[in-house]
């Protein structure tokens, strides 16, 4: 390995690196061979302590501070990240397995852009003044305090800024727990972070499985939790949070619909279809899995998309020229692998794909079934994986009710030349985050987030604001008090 993978310590935590080798080890696996590239340690009880004291410790004079000097270090961190947008990118296909050609435009970048954004808005968060005759109500936007942030394995450059951009931004402090399958990349924000001039003790990395992540929820120190994740991992931290009447925002799962109608431009739908379903080899908590096409073209649309997949360049992530990576874990491959077998036992057609590819490393096929009914396995659990389920249609109130008959609610996507049929198919999706020909386009400027089952809360935009502070109204009386005695 001529690149260097083992972090100085585990954790960062009041501007400096830390080791507690006390922990229990945590090795990182590079998805592509399956060799161990760096060990870590989980995070003790003193460690925890110590990340919790310094964020709590820094966070007051943090918040005195202007809008304008917290968003100018917000800034120049994000001129960092894209300064280092190379070696960023190389050490989160080390971490991930992605292929380079993805992390070079779609995560250090985008963590920049938050940091961007946030900085630049930072000085515009202020309260209104309110005028009630003689007397009036202004309102102070204050930070909650200590943050907590919880990463998912797939974007983890991306989710770290995600979090602390508009936690800083508002003045907070924020204590960050990456997944323990990618835990390399979050260091690096911290240092950057730190490099830019940001106070210690603001913005701190832990390691760990979950018993980490439910002792920092569960700290009386902690006043919002922001997590991103699975459902049953929402549920359980949504839970913990609850009892201490934290702030939360929950960035979970997904079994998306996207609908192609009859009229859809036939080589965008295709591509929108392979962006939702096998980008980062289909880990993608947005992903549009359940891909309704219309019975006039569903099998134009099979015979282009099965086209387009045969020209996946699969192979070493850290070349430019590969579009297609292992999966994050053999855990996570195995998982995938179980959902094909299911997807063929229920009677599914299985159109390309469905093997582990002979290669080191963990790599699956790029996998579509088609013929898939709405009761089947593969169309109702999210799996998290490269495997698109094609079902038809013919009707659209029909498949708008099949669209929605799902307990997720994070994202969904229409394909169709018809402008008003666009519009009111968007309106009628039971979803937070919705596409018109296109998917997955996540810019910083548009709250994203979900309905039902995929969480609370948006991140991104302006909105993520009202989620890392609060209002205070102060009213003020000109006049004299009127009292009953």
């Amino acid at each position: 390995m001529t690149y260097k993978t083992q972090p100085e310590a585990s954790h960062f935590i009041d501007g400096a690196y830390v080791e507690d080798t006390a922990g229990t080890p945590i090795k990182v696996i590079y998805p592509a061979t399956g060799e161990v590239i760096a060990t870590l340690h989980a995070a003790t009880p003193a460690i925890i302590d110590r990340a919790l004291t310094a964020a709590k410790k820094a966070q007051a004079g943090w918040a005195a501070m202007t809008g304008t000097e917290r968003g100018r270090i917000l800034r120049r961190a994000a001129d960092l990240l894209r300064e280092r947008n190379h070696d960023l990118s190389v050490l989160e296909t080390y971490d991930t397995g992605k292929p380079y050609q993805e992390t070079s435009v779609a995560d250090a970048t985008s963590g920049a852009d938050a940091l961007e954004y946030f900085g630049g808005i930072a000085a515009s968060l202020t309260g209104e003044h309110i005028q009630l005759g003689e007397n009036w109500v202004y309102t102070r936007r204050e930070a909650l305090g200590v943050c907590v942030g919880i990463g998912a394995w797939n974007y983890p450059t991306q989710i770290a800024c995600w979090k602390a951009a508009p936690a800083l931004a508002c003045g907070n402090s924020m204590v960050f727990k990456p997944s323990e399958t990618t835990p390399l990349c979050a260091l690096k924000v911290a240092e950057i972070l730190h490099e830019a001039g940001l106070p210690a003790g603001l913005y701190n990395v832990v390691q760990g499985m979950g018993e980490v992540g439910a002792a920092l929820v569960t700290d009386r120190r902690v006043d919002k939790v922001s997590l991103t994740g699975s459902v049953p991992t929402g549920r359980k931290v949504y839970a913990a949070a609850a009892e201490g009447i934290k702030h939360v925002t929950m960035e979970l799962g997904g079994k998306s619909p996207m609908i192609v109608f009859e009229d859809a431009d036939i080589e965008n739908a295709v591509s929108g279809a392979i962006l939702g379903n096998f980008y980062s080899s289909g880990q993608v908590c947005s992903n549009g899995t359940r891909v309704f096409v219309h019975k006039a073209i569903k099998e134009k649309f099979l015979a282009r998309l099965t086209e387009r997949l045969g020209n996946a360049v699969i192979g070493d992530p850290m070349d430019p020229k590969t579009s297609f990576g292992p999966m994050v874990s053999e855990r996570q491959m195995a998982t995938v692998l179980g959902y094909i077998e299911k997807g063929e036992a229920e009677g599914a057609r299985l159109v390309c794909g469905g093997k582990r590819i002979d290669r080191e490393g963990f790599y699956l096929e790029p996998t579509v079934f088609a013929d898939v009914t709405d009761g089947m396995t593969i169309a109702r659990e999210e799996i998290f994986g490269p495997v698109m389920a094609v079902l038809d249609f013919e009707e659209e109130d029909d498949v708008m009710t099949r669209a929605n008959d799902t307990e997720f609610g994070l994202a969904a996507g229409v394909f169709t030349r018809d402008l008003t049929r666009a519009h009111r198919v968007a309106a009628r999706f039971e979803a937070g985050t919705c596409f018109i020909n296109t998917y997955n386009d996540a810019p910083v400027e548009a709250p994203f987030g979900g309905s039902k089952m995929s969480g609370v809360g948006r991140e991104n935009s302006r909105a993520a604001i009202e989620h890392y502070s609060q209002l205070k109204s102060v009213f003020v009386r000109m006049d004299d008090v009127e009292a009953p005695f």
